[in-house]
């Protein structure tokens, strides 16, 4: 592979990952702010049903944000090499 193409990709390999840690942060907010939500919804007396739909939204909102932290981990580890 020529020198040139191979600086070539590793330069598009690296605005990939940066892009992609732009993304993680933002999504990282919006998670933050679902997870925030649902506290305080849950503070709240509610009935039945509203307490299932906090509990599912919360769930959701956690398993996004544990997601999140592994693809953060992976771009982290993938720089560091």
């Amino acid at each position: 592979m020529p020198q040139t193409e191979h600086k070539a990709r590793n330069k598009n390999a690296e605005d990939t990952r940066e892009r992609l840690r732009g993304l993680a942060h933002e999504l990282s907010n919006s998670v933050e702010t679902l997870l925030q939500a649902s506290y305080l919804l849950n503070r709240n007396q509610l009935d039945a049903d509203s307490k299932k739909w906090v509990k599912l939204i919360d769930t959701a909102a956690q398993d996004t944000a544990r997601i999140n932290r592994q693809i953060r981990d992976l771009l982290r580890a993938e720089s560091q090499e």
